[in-house]
């Protein structure tokens, strides 16, 4: 199963705002576990790694090429 890139979330805006909406009274430290706990079950989810490590090097360069 290759890397997903095209936009595959139903009601994407709806996703968006519970991420958001899921971070709000947080502090920071807690917003930032909660995702990495997110990434990790999703990461569990999908389970196939080559499609895991494509992901990692994509979110990786895409963060370093834009600065951020």
């Amino acid at each position: 199963m290759p890397l997903m890139r095209q936009p595959h979330i139903a009601e994407q805006d709806l996703f968006y705002a519970e991420l958001i909406h899921a971070q709000r009274e947080l502090s920071d430290e807690q917003a930032d576990m909660m995702l990495a706990k997110l990434v990790l079950i999703l990461a569990n989810h999908v389970g196939d790694r080559a499609v895991l490590s494509e992901a990692i090097e994509l979110a990786r360069s895409n963060t370093v090429s834009s600065g951020a």
